[in-house]
């Protein structure tokens, strides 16, 4: 009785037809690809920092720990470390093709968090960073300006101010890695002649900037239980963590038995500079600072490199004047000209008469369907 409803009724079947056709044709483009299977195998990074440690320091006291801690996880192909002289320690744990890189993520981070209080003060002061991210490089960027007008250390620090993070939350994004960085930091200059004379070492002065330099509360005034006829209860603000190098140089590291007091202006001095001046990096004749983009194992590349360009367009509008940011090196480029060879490849085939016969199928095949369709 359905089938016999349209074939007495053939105009509305062709109809019906039609617009099967035309919802399959829009309906391709947005169909989601699950056939085909991750290529990369999902990797997490443990980054850890270990300042003024050698690399047998870093890998001793910081990097086997943290490989010990991570060993073991669920799905857990294998771990590659690395521990360099300027106190840097990286682990990077990779797992199965079927392993959820967001669960692994979150394994590492429980497993990483257990070894933290074995870990040496300086590296728990500034704790362990976990990442899920590829050493793949998508795109590299370099920042300088007009006649060297801004300093490396004022680009550097806006760059992790107002770009970095930025960067990081474009999807597809895994970090985003600034070159020659020179972060603010409050720098101590000590004079060994100075302090072998009065008998301090520079780990004096190290203990005294700990003790010294530290944020705490000092409590209230007039706090109960309080005395009879106290009306007013009044918090007290103390002074915290220093900022100006004229409070660092008032810091005092020893006193004498005559009462006197050595400051650490007695012995050096402190002065505001960049937490590290060990690289140096030029990029078109200028001072410059790069900033190295990197993506997540199961992301896709040409879609990241084309969200993080947009993203640094966005950007520049709020530089400050004569500050540019120019792409040095995209990854991506091979991956767009394959595509356009490809494309190329398959027009010549098409006017060499191939993708007639295909077409000419095609149509036969249509016509074909719809021959019950159209008879009475």
């Amino acid at each position: 009785m359905f089938v016999k409803f349209f074939i007495h009724r053939p105009v509305f079947a062709t109809v019906c037809s039609l617009l099967i056709i035309l919802a399959g044709a829009v309906s391709i483009p947005t169909l989601p690809i699950a056939q085909f299977p991750t290529l990369a195998p999902p990797q997490v990074n443990i980054n850890a920092g270990y300042t003024g440690a050698n690399a047998q320091a870093v890998e001793s006291a910081v990097t086997t720990l943290v490989e010990q801690a991570v060993n073991g996880a669920e799905g857990l192909n294998y771990i590659s470390s690395n521990s360099t002289n300027d106190g840097a320690s990286s682990v990077t744990a990779t797992f199965d093709l079927g392993r959820d890189l967001d669960l692994s993520a979150v394994d590492v981070q429980n497993r990483a968090s257990t070894v933290l209080g074995r870990l040496p003060v300086e590296v728990q002061t500034t704790g362990l960073n976990v990442s899920k991210a590829t050493n793949n490089f998508v795109l590299g960027a370099g920042v300088y300006s007009e006649n060297n007008r801004y300093s490396s250390l004022f680009m550097s620090n806006y760059l992790d101010t107002y770009v970095k993070d930025a960067i990081k939350r474009v999807k597809g994004v895994g970090d985003v890695i600034i070159f020659s960085e020179r972060k603010y930091s409050m720098r101590i200059w000590l004079d060994p002649s100075k302090l072998a004379s009065r008998g301090l070492t520079a780990g004096d002065a190290v203990n005294a900037l700990r003790e010294q330099n530290v944020q705490v509360a000092a409590g209230q005034i007039g706090q109960a239980p309080s005395p009879t006829g106290q009306d007013y209860q009044n918090s007290v603000r103390a002074v915290g963590r220093l900022s100006e190098a004229k409070e660092f140089e008032n810091i005092v590291i020893k006193a004498t038995p005559d009462g006197s007091l050595i400051k650490l202006r007695d012995i050096g001095r402190a002065e505001l500079g960049a937490e590290s001046y060990g690289n140096n990096l030029h990029f078109n004749g200028y001072d410059a600072i790069g900033v190295g983009v990197t993506q997540l194992s199961n992301a896709n590349a040409l879609d990241v490199d084309k969200a993080v360009k947009a993203k640094v367009v966005e950007l520049s509008k709020s530089f400050p004047p004569g500050m540019h940011m120019q792409v040095a090196f995209d990854t991506t480029t091979v991956v767009n000209e394959s595509i356009k060879d490809e494309k190329r490849e398959g027009r010549d085939r098409c006017d060499g008469g191939g993708c007639g016969d295909r077409a000419e199928l095609l149509r036969l095949l249509f016509v074909f369907s719809m021959l019950p369709v159209c008879s009475p």
